[in-house]
């Protein structure tokens, strides 16, 4: 293993191995090659820890959740709520009652933009994105807009990849109802100033919504520091099963806004006349929930505790420099993005070989990447490119495999020469 110009990665502050061993995919071979599997960014593998306490559920546990008293459901209501306060004290956020479960990320900010936005942006005012947001926080704002009239305002980046913080400032108006940006750009790896954001979104009267899909996994969360009105995150990103994710909300703002999907479980009271809706989360948590899913994220968030965010957030950081300064001396190959502030991410860009051309290649060493434009292509067009490779770590990813990255570059490379 290279020593990528002094990155120490003697004594890693993590036992790596050890975590290996519980991700069962892990030991996967792919066409004879073991799997260096660096598609983190896109979804995260799973622990038999989480894999076994659903599996435990499902088969021993399950029942539906807040529609009986039979010991099964009374069991399940209570597994599942247990699981909403390992997310409230995941999040920092002061109450459980602050904390909504939807499908994922993009529902959760589908679910401010269509709740909050229909009620209180209207013609003439103003929303604001940056340039280097996912597809999923910048479509529903797109559209809120144009049925409301509203200004989308966009916050510039620059070459480096970091917002320009300047522009930022002269956005903000009177007008300005909302401002939405990521915790961390899932196709730079770029860590935004998300608590300056809020503060001066406050000062202007506006509300303020952080897509966390790409940092939850990866850096520890205060969402009352930030400050916040909204911080959304996705499970499949954090070890946990797909199909599960949710929100904080402030409680003053979220007993403000309207049911978002309505049916059982978010009422009060129904008549035909008049249904009256209950108070947040429930208002927005219609219909039976993803409750295997939900005790799988609770299994998830008690994995990574146990590890510490801290610890996992330092190894990450050493596996981003480390890989870095590997892959920055390799001639023919830039790196995309390169803010003073990132996540274990690495956008790779070749004159070469298109990112589609690469990852076929690197699958053939066994390696997993993703290539395109990773659901945010306003961010490929400010800096040039029709897609990027990205390569995106995890507390289980090693050295060595990185290693292994930069050879089968060097290769691709040369084949493409």
């Amino acid at each position: 293993m290279g020593d990528a110009n002094t990155v120490s990665t003697e004594n890693p502050c993590i036992d790596v191995d050890k975590i290996r061993a519980d991700f069962p995919v892990l030991s996967k071979e792919i066409g004879g090659k073991p799997l260096i599997y660096l598609d983190n960014g896109a979804t995260t593998q799973k622990p038999w820890q989480v894999i076994n306490r659903v599996s435990q559920f499902d088969s021993e546990e399950y029942g539906t959740v807040r529609r009986g008293s039979y010991r099964l459901c009374e069991n399940s209501t209570r597994l599942y709520e247990e699981a909403r306060q390992k997310v409230a004290d995941f999040l920092g956020a002061p109450t459980c009652h602050e904390i909504v479960f939807t499908s994922g990320t993009t529902q959760a900010i589908n679910l401010v933009a269509h709740s909050f936005g229909r009620k209180f942006v209207n013609t003439g005012d103003e929303v604001i994105i940056s340039n280097i947001e996912h597809h999923a926080n910048t479509v529903p704002w797109q559209v809120l807009c144009e049925e409301k009239g509203a200004t989308l305002k966009v916050i510039p980046v620059a070459d480096n990849g970091e917002l320009i913080m300047e522009e930022y400032d002269k956005l903000l108006t009177d007008k300005t109802r909302i401002v939405a940006v990521n915790h961390v750009s899932n196709a730079l790896g770029t860590i935004n100033p998300i608590k300056e954001i809020t503060r001066k979104a406050h000062a202007a009267g506006a509300k303020v919504l952080i897509d966390g899909a790409q940092s939850t996994p990866h850096m520890k969360v205060d969402v009352k520091n930030i400050d916040c009105d909204f911080y959304t995150f996705s499970g499949h990103k954090m070890y946990a099963p797909s199909g599960i994710g949710g929100m904080f909300g402030k409680m003053e703002v979220m007993e403000a806004m309207p049911p978002y999907v309505t049916g059982g479980d978010m009422i009060m009271q129904v008549t035909l006349e008049k249904t009256t809706y209950a108070k947040p989360p429930a208002r927005f948590e219609a219909g039976t929930p993803p409750i295997s899913q939900v005790i799988g994220l609770g299994a998830a968030i008690d994995y990574i505790n146990g590890i510490g965010m801290d610890k996992i957030f330092e190894y990450e950081k050493s596996l981003l420099d480390y890989g870095t300064r590997l892959l920055s001396d390799i001639d023919g190959l830039r790196i995309i993005g390169n803010a003073k502030e990132k996540a274990a991410l690495l956008s790779i860009y070749l004159e070469s070989a298109h990112p589609h051309d690469i990852i076929t290649m690197l699958d053939q060493d066994g390696i997993a990447l993703r290539g395109g434009h990773h659901c945010a292509q306003p961010t490929m067009i400010r800096f040039g490119v029709p897609a990027t490779a990205r390569a995106s770590m995890a507390f289980y990813n090693k050295y060595e495999e990185l290693d292994a990255l930069a050879e089968s570059l060097k290769k691709i490379i040369k084949f493409f020469s």
